[in-house]
């Protein structure tokens, strides 16, 4: 009796995608997706994401450099767009992930606040170009699984909760709901509640319901909740600031008043302005290159890490767990931060709201693409930034803060080897007002426990290397009176 007929041909090759070329491009098919879901995940993240359209101009322009210069809020907002726009789409078509890219939230904290005071914004922006062409010249040389190896991972995650705080605490002092006690050289607390030691004015009751808000909508996981509370709090303070007839000085830098044009011409004048030496000379060699160090650590690690995470959840990681094309990737991560500098829009980085877009079904490049157009579209819409008061973005640093704090969970905190470290890292960083001294503290306290465990061959000589480099920052002062350089 003969068996069953079985047809022994197989095909040789998968069937091509049934879409056109946008679908062989992007894998659109492959990746169990459509374009509808493509495009409604790009909508998701820009929303989720175009906060940093205000924040970043605020965090930039409230901040100002060695010589006292501002930069202008109208030219930060336009180069913030900017380069969001051409590197998400960058990303997008070259990298084909849903991962979009802007100015990073802490790294734009460092340059403002680390950089900025020791040298010019030009000097500033040159230092985020180096640590963008380092990147870049990491991931050529593949030196990138060496230093992932060296720096250990709770350091890493201690880096990113430290910024968070700090991030927070900004919000909590540019809101004017915690100020510097004036006398604080007399006194044992340096800073209080409000001006005065109580919350007084309208301008911190705008602020205290925005973080309510923010946080009610973020524990509702409501999409966009970052950017909600932005607008909503904006508008109410708007109207405050009509109905109460506040004085321009209440609000600090930016009054909210309604503007006389919604559009405007893009002002491209911060393009190509920067120096990429010039911070050597007015800081010095060491300062300088630590600065850049800080840059490279917290860039390149968090868009590691965000890279895979999104990667993750977006079902696309191999059999070993390899993100798709991951050194183009963080290739174009890295000139991300080229670019961010080369524009004066600070180092710029992959979002993790990028997440938003997986949620609502993005598989691909083209999300991105999307995300990127409308970054497009914001170019044009500039007056509307400089309605926001600080009081009303503000919350979201304090949301951003919580965000990045939940990584504390993962680091062990009954080996004081490791918890000691994370601990000084998380702690030095908003009690200093320096996100450098916390990576310091970070790694000199890490090799002083291990050597003293006697656990010295357990450190990676990189590890080594930095902590020296760092040694020598912290000692600057006796070192540069040593060598007669006062």
């Amino acid at each position: 009796m003969p068996g069953p007929v079985v047809d022994t041909e197989k095909p040789t090759s998968p069937p091509p995608p049934a879409g056109g070329s946008l679908d062989r491009w992007f894998r659109i098919s492959e990746r169990g997706s459509t374009p509808g879901r493509e495009i409604r995940g790009g909508l998701a993240t820009f929303f989720t994401m175009a906060y940093i359209l205000v924040l970043n101009p605020i965090i930039l322009g409230g901040a100002t450099d060695k010589f006292g210069h501002h930069l202008s809020v109208a030219q930060l907002t336009t180069a913030t767009a900017l380069v969001a726009a051409v590197m998400t789409v960058i990303m997008g078509v070259g990298g084909n992930l849903p991962l979009a890219i802007a100015a990073g939230l802490g790294l734009n904290a460092v340059v403002a606040f680390q950089l900025a005071p020791k040298m010019s914004w030009p000097d500033a922006m040159g230092l985020v170009v180096l640590e963008g062409l380092l990147i870049c010249v990491l991931v050529a040389t593949g030196l990138r699984e060496a230093i992932m190896n060296a720096i250990p991972q709770p350091i890493k995650q201690a880096i990113s909760v430290g910024i968070g705080l700090f991030i927070a605490f900004i919000g909590f002092v540019d809101a004017g709901f915690a100020s510097r006690i004036p006398d604080a050289a007399k006194t044992t607390v340096p800073v209080q509640l409000g001006a005065t030691g109580t919350l007084t004015g309208w301008p911190v009751l705008v602020f205290c319901l925005g973080v309510l808000l923010t946080v009610a909508l973020l524990a509702r996981r409501v999409k966009g909740a970052i950017l909600i509370s932005i607008v909503v709090m904006t508008i109410v303070a708007i109207i405050v600031n009509k109905i109460a007839d506040l004085p321009d000085a209440a609000w600090g830098l930016t009054v909210p008043k309604v503007p006389h044009h919604v559009t405007a011409t893009p002002d491209f004048g911060l393009i190509g302005d920067f120096s990429l030496f010039g911070g050597f000379q007015e800081a010095g060699v060491v300062t300088a290159a630590l600065f850049v160090f800080t840059l490279v650590l917290s860039d390149f690690f968090d868009a590691m890490g965000t890279i895979v995470g999104i990667s993750n959840e977006a079902g696309l990681l191999d059999e070993q767990g390899r993100v798709p094309n991951i050194g183009r990737v963080l290739f174009i991560d890295g000139a991300a931060a080229v670019a961010g500098g080369a524009a004066s829009a600070s180092s710029n980085t992959a979002y993790v709201e990028s997440a938003a877009g997986v949620g609502e079904g993005a598989r691909t490049g083209l999300a991105s693409v999307v995300t990127g157009a409308l970054f497009v579209v914001a170019l044009f819409l500039t007056p509307l930034a400089g309605v926001v008061p600080s009081q009303a973005a503000a919350p979201a640093l304090v949301a951003v803060g919580f965000l990045l704090m939940a990584q504390v969970r993962t680091i062990d905190w009954t080996q004081y080897d490791i918890g000691i470290p994370a601990f000084l890292t998380i702690a030095v960083m908003p009690f200093t007002y320096s996100i450098t001294n916390g990576i310091g503290a970070g790694f000199l306290s890490f090799v002083t426990i291990k050597l003293v465990l006697g656990k010295a061959r357990d450190v990676h000589p990189l590890v080594w290397g930095v902590s020296v480099c760092f040694l020598a920052y912290f000692a600057i002062d006796p070192l540069q009176q040593l060598l007669g350089a006062k």
